[in-house]
């Protein structure tokens, strides 16, 4: 059986050509073998988002950030899925909080150590 690693490598190939609904159905089994797996999460979200499906894209992104609510790329993500839909004033929210956790991360990063 292929471990998380070999499936998300699978999936990026996929996705690449195209193959949206492959790409989606190997992303599900990375994330059965690992559902905390972030760079699948962003994958398959990815994924709904080049088929059209902001919806999913929205929800699954939403849903992931509930559990990992300091991750930026989701953030940015989000953003710009509410962009794609129409929906700027949620786009402008999702990208705001995503500078500010950044800005917290380079502030974190320029602390001297103790």
């Amino acid at each position: 059986m292929p471990d998380k690693e070999e499936l998300y490598d699978e999936a990026i190939d996929l996705y690449a050509e195209e193959k949206y609904d492959d790409a989606i159905a190997v992303y599900n089994r990375a994330l059965a073998v690992d559902p905390k797996f972030t760079d699948a999460v962003h994958g398959l979200a990815m994924c709904y988002q080049a088929k059209g499906d902001l919806d999913a894209a929205i929800e699954l992104t939403k849903h992931y950030i509930e559990q990992e609510p300091e991750d930026i790329l989701a953030f940015t993500n989000l953003s710009m899925f509410y962009q794609k839909k129409g929906m700027i004033k949620e786009a402008e929210s999702a990208g705001a909080e995503a500078r500010r956790l950044d800005w917290k991360r380079q502030l974190k990063e320029a602390k001297p150590q103790k």
